[in-house]
């Protein structure tokens, strides 16, 4: 292990009373223990899966978790938790994922551990260098019981294409995937009962070896945890205000905006945070060079309404790829929906019919109203606005299992 930067694992003999089932083999395997007590008990809500078919258990030989499938329909209790009430915060749950590599090798026997604090060295190479990337996306519970991941392998992708950027070797698609459902398995507790929110996946992948000079990390660390969720913006699907920057820049050409890089978030904390004391729910920002075209918001991406087109930024580099993004553009031209890839102006945002913002924790933010240089712009007078709330309900429909998934986007577990 590089010097230092090990990981908190977890012991049989700290997993007391096991109760046994037998596997998909006959063979015996043992199931997960309840980890937390007082609030964190299991609950004894009404709400019962059914047809489930997978259960996280040690095995034999080792210190990790595997995912099984039993002989027999197993029904787990959702944690007791208040799911009517879920913001979207963060809450510690059962298991996360680890897998480690050194540079210039690849990922392998990667593992389930206990969720809790990691130990890095102070000379890690994501501490000083910020080396290092993030990922997010969601599982859905069915009313059925089946569970729903949301085109994982796009995640996959993206990360393989920024670890490429920030010189980092990264799991294969396969890996990345496999890694996602068993994480999600192992919390399936966690997971919100329908309608309710869903199961957010956060995957890391960091440089935690030791550096001093500043190169590559000689050691990486791929990690995966997991929390339930409800909705991004306190407002849920209703309109949300945001103001123009003008001054400061979330990315530059030949930058890193375009990759989901750990700096671009820091860089837009001090203009966020001033628009949100003033009121805003977050910051549009411009591109740097002649600040008068749109890029995205602080997490998100940005489309513009006029009558039957819908615009948004072009992909160039300084626009992170968004797979809701993506998706969003998919569903809108199959639904007759003309779609436009391109350079917007502040001048085209003003006089749109309709904004709207898309991402993974959003899904779709209708857009209420825009402030720039001191003049604020409104959107409709209904609230949300009928291609959001279209869309919204069309993206939805189908992450959640509501609706037939012709694009062949869903992963059921």
């Amino acid at each position: 292990m590089e010097s230092g930067a090990s990981f908190a694992g977890v012991h049989q003999n700290l997993i007391p009373n096991h109760r046994h089932l037998l596997g998909p083999s006959g063979s015996t395997t043992k199931r997960l223990p309840p980890l937390f007590s007082g609030k964190r008990r299991f609950s004894n809500s009404p709400f019962k899966l059914s047809n489930q078919s997978h259960f996280a258990c040690f095995s034999k030989n080792a210190n990790t978790l595997q995912v099984a499938s039993p002989a027999s329909n197993v029904m787990p209790e959702l944690a007791d938790i208040d799911w009517d009430n879920l913001g979207f915060g963060f809450m510690p749950t059962d298991y996360m994922y680890i897998m480690k590599c050194s540079q210039g090798e690849n990922f392998s026997k990667g593992e389930l551990q206990r969720f809790g604090n990691i130990e890095l060295s102070p000379s890690a190479g994501i501490l000083n260098y910020g080396q290092g990337l993030f990922e997010g996306l969601k599982a859905y519970r069915k009313y059925d019981g089946n569970i729903l991941l949301f085109r994982p392998e796009e995640n996959a992708f993206r990360l393989r294409m920024g670890a490429e950027r920030m010189c980092m070797p990264s799991p294969t698609v396969e890996q990345f995937v496999v890694a996602v459902k068993e994480t999600v398995l192992a919390n399936e507790r966690w997971i919100p009962p329908p309608g309710k929110g869903s199961l957010y996946i956060r995957p890391l992948l960091m440089g935690s070896g030791s550096v001093l000079g500043l190169a590559p990390a000689p050691e990486y660390t791929f990690l995966i945890y997991v929390s339930p969720v409800g909705n991004y913006f306190k407002e849920g699907l209703a309109p949300i205000h945001l103001i123009v920057e003008t001054e400061m820049h979330r990315a530059t050409p030949g930058g890193t905006g375009g990759v989901k890089t750990i700096g671009n978030y820091a860089a837009v904390l001090k203009a966020q945070s001033a628009a949100k004391a003033k009121g805003f729910s977050d910051v549009l920002y411009l591109d740097s060079v002649h600040k008068r075209y749109l890029e995205e918001v602080s997490s998100c991406n940005v489309f513009v309404v006029k009558g039957n087109v819908i615009s948004t930024p072009a992909i160039k580099g300084t626009i992170l790829p968004g797979i809701t993004r993506k998706s969003i553009i998919d569903v809108a031209v199959s639904q007759g929906y003309q779609v436009e890839e391109r350079l917007i102006t502040v001048e085209e945002l003003l006089d749109a019919d309709e904004v709207f913002c898309t991402g993974t924790a959003v899904v779709i933010s209708p857009v209420g109203s825009i402030t720039y240089l001191g003049k604020r712009v409104t959107y409709g007078t209904a609230g949300v606005g009928l291609v959001s709330q279209q869309l919204y309900s069309a993206l939805t429909s189908l992450q959640m299992g509501l609706t037939e998934d012709k694009m062949d986007w869903i992963v059921v577990l």
